[in-house]
């Protein structure tokens, strides 16, 4: 009984087949929009997940300032609190496995007749490990730099490109305020950020250098703190805040001159929004369907009228409500069955070409794939239970006697 419904359901859709395409178009555009929208949200996911892995998920970000409040103006000096004292506090505290100061400002880096505007940063030999810095070429600032002011600098691969070509810029001067440093490495390429940032453009010089002989100053901007692990991290936190507390006399927690960004808090809280979002794009989307199944129905309900008299010939031959039931009902299933299939196809194509056109991160759901396509065979389902509920209860006298 239902290979011979399934094939009079076929033999239906292949004698109408610019009807049946058009009923199928809601249901091919709902399940592609689905997983076209939800590969873009499951994108961005990675690319925010990646960006923050990228400087490492149990990272401590300790800056000068109050944390920011509407209405209230940070001073300046609360944006200098951060002192070297405090880092070599900081990193003698148990639970952290490397912590580097870090200071920073936008400079004219000058070789020959070339000259480029960039980043200096002032940094400790940690951040190598911090930030999982890797070196192509020469070595990375050591103790022996910071201790001694020394005027030695990495470059990133941008700087490379702009300011020696195809020269080798290990050993070579480039001059910062007009005070000359001696490349010592060349950082591997990391490439854009998912902001869109250069990360191959930075200097690094120590940063009892940068302090003292370019910035001229005795604050830090920040210091990178990296936990032993992730499930210490914010027992780690509660013990900087003790620390810098006692060390710069706040016995208010409300007047706290400094703050602590959680890289972990940060990654969850962004994995909840990201996430909240592909559903909602997902959901969206899914609207398709349900006006596909709409569709379906409507369509199904104009199969039964056109053939009524069909219907007659069948329960008078002998077929019961349930044989006329499950006719109908696989004949919107295959509808919703073969837009599904086109739609899955449809999706994945568009999900590549939005990755490939856009250079936006897409990211294929096997689970999302197979939900929209076992919901575009539930919306057949649902939508043709009425009109086939609606052919089985025809009287046959009334259908053999429609016209």
């Amino acid at each position: 009984m239902y290979k011979e419904s399934f094939l009079m359901a076929w033999a239906s859709l292949i004698a109408n087949k610019m009807r049946s395409i058009l009923t199928m178009l809601g249901i091919i555009i709902g399940v592609a929009a689905v997983i076209a929208l939800v590969s873009i949200g499951n994108g961005v996911k990675q690319q925010v997940s990646d960006s923050i892995s990228s400087l490492g998920s149990n990272l401590l970000m300790v800056m000068p300032g109050a944390p920011r409040t509407p209405g209230v103006r940070p001073t300046a000096s609360s944006q200098r609190s951060l002192k070297e004292g405090d880092y070599k506090a900081i990193a003698k505290l148990d639970g952290v496995a490397a912590a580097s100061p870090f200071t920073s400002n936008s400079y004219v880096a000058i070789y020959q007749s070339n000259n480029w505007t960039t980043t200096v940063s002032g940094v400790s030999p940690s951040l190598q490990t911090i930030n999982n810095l890797t070196m192509k070429d020469g070595r990375f600032i050591t103790e022996k730099n910071v201790q001694n002011r020394e005027r030695v600098a990495v470059v990133g691969s941008t700087i490379v490109k702009n300011l020696f070509g195809n020269e080798d810029p290990v050993g070579k001067d480039i001059r910062v305020k007009n005070i000359p440093f001696k490349i010592i490495g060349v950082l591997e390429s990391k490439g854009n950020s998912s902001m869109g940032e250069d990360q191959d453009d930075v200097v690094y010089i120590p940063y009892t250098t940068a302090m003292e002989r370019v910035q001229g100053v005795d604050y830090l901007r920040m210091v990178y703190v990296s936990a032993n692990d992730d499930n210490g991290i914010n027992r780690l936190q509660a013990d900087i805040e003790n620390l810098l507390r006692v060390r710069h006399n706040i016995k208010d927690s409300n007047l706290d001159d400094f703050n602590i960004r959680n890289m972990q808090s940060i990654m969850e809280t962004m994995q909840q929004t990201t996430s909240t979002l592909t559903l909602f794009l997902g959901a969206v989307a899914a609207i398709s369907l349900v006006v596909g199944g709409i569709g379906i129905m409507n369509i199904m309900l104009v199969s039964v009228t056109e053939r009524t008299r069909e219907i007659g010939i069948r329960k008078a031959l002998g077929a019961t409500y349930n044989v006329i039931v499950t006719q109908f009902l696989i004949e919107a299933v295959v509808i919703s069955l073969m837009g599904g299939i086109i739609g899955i196809i449809f999706g994945i194509g568009a999900s590549q070409l939005i990755s490939k056109f856009s250079g936006m991160s897409t990211v294929l759901s096997i689970p999302t794939i197979f939900l929209s396509f076992g919901f575009s065979i539930a919306i057949g389902l649902v939508f043709g239970v009425y009109p086939a509920r609606k052919a089985a209860r025809l009287n046959p006298i009334d259908a053999l006697h429609y016209e």
